[in-house]
């Protein structure tokens, strides 16, 4: 049995400039992290007694003896690519966080499962081949609407500022602050669940064909709040990088009107109201999670405020990316 753990992200900056409509032709950059969050992935052969050959466990329970049976689409379309033969197969998939909430909880099962996969079938896998092989899958084989950088901050893990180049090339860079300052901006972010699932792929599919001609103006404001927060964290200036949360949110938001809606700017301006500094819906937007920055002096009023209406969630940043965690093959 295999069993891999995989971080949730948080995006802070550069969101939209790394889906390969726009880095085809263009730099993209983004600060991201991981977090203490995770999706966990197991995965073994099936000996031969079963009648079932395939078993597939997440919300719900698959067994079938057809991987073209399986009804789980990543499941299926992924297992279909690899070489499963005359062997029975079970798959079993936990998550820290719901799934559809602007986490990166799609990606985080591609890179847990393939992960998985290659360990079960003795196939050494590095970071940047685990990286590089989730985005195909997910670009080419599941022909979702999706960047690079979720793949990337999945499978190495850290906080980082990641550069993208044409011909599907990329540089991390980690972000150079020290452990105690990350502490301290870390003390100072919030999850609040909006309670709203959606699929990315919905909210990006109406805006990256814009990126080069109606977005692009948005796309490279974007990428100049990339260049000022690598500024403000080198001198730990945290309010300010909380207040250019805000400049970036406004200006991401003129991306689609898919990004958000009544209720979610209503819960915005109630975060801001509340003593946050600023903020953002995680992912393509249009529900899931919002990440606030709130000075530590507006902590206390900030959580009491919050939690009498959504759920703030609690995290850490992480430094490992997707890992095997339980290793045993026979």
């Amino acid at each position: 049995m295999i069993i891999t753990k995989t971080p949730y992200r948080i995006s802070f900056f550069g969101g939209g400039s790394d889906y390969p409509e726009w880095v085809n032709e263009n730099l993209g950059e983004v600060i991201s992290t991981s977090i203490n969050k995770y999706i966990y992935i197991s995965c073994r052969f099936l000996p031969d007694f079963f009648e079932h050959k395939f078993r597939v466990s997440y919300s719900k329970i698959e067994e079938v003896k057809k991987i073209s049976d399986i009804k789980h689409y990543a499941v299926r379309k992924i297992l279909q690519k690899y070489s499963i033969k005359n062997k029975g197969l079970e798959i079993h998939y936990d998550g820290d966080l719901p799934s559809n909430s602007g986490m990166a909880s799609s990606t985080c099962f591609v890179v847990g499962l393939l992960n998985a996969l290659n360990n079960l079938s003795l196939k050494n896998i590095n970071k940047r081949d685990l990286a590089n092989l989730a985005i195909h899958y997910e670009q080419k084989i599941l022909k979702e609407v999706t960047g690079y950088q979720d793949q990337i901050i999945t499978s190495y893990g850290g906080f980082n500022n990641i550069k993208f180049y044409p011909k599907k090339d990329f540089v991390i860079n980690k972000i150079n602050i020290s452990e105690q300052s990350k502490i301290k901006l870390n003390k100072n972010l919030f999850l609040v669940y909006s309670g709203i699932k959606r699929y990315a792929h919905n909210i990006a599919s109406t805006f990256v064909s814009n990126l080069h001609s109606k977005k692009r103006s948005y796309i490279l404001n974007i990428l100049e709040h990339v260049r000022i927060a690598k500024s403000l964290l080198i001198n730990k200036d945290f309010d300010d990088f909380g207040r250019l949360l805000n400049e970036s949110w406004n200006e991401k938001k003129k991306l689609s009107k898919a990004i958000t809606n009544r209720y979610l700017d209503d819960i915005y301006s109630y975060a801001l109201s509340s003593g946050a500094l600023g903020g953002k819906l995680l992912g393509a937007g249009g529900g899931g999670f919002f990440v606030f920055y709130v000075p530590e002096t507006n902590h206390k009023k900030f959580k009491t405020l919050l939690q009498k209406k959504f759920l703030i969630i609690d995290f850490k940043f992480e430094d490992h990316g997707s890992t095997v965690i339980h290793k045993s093959l026979y």
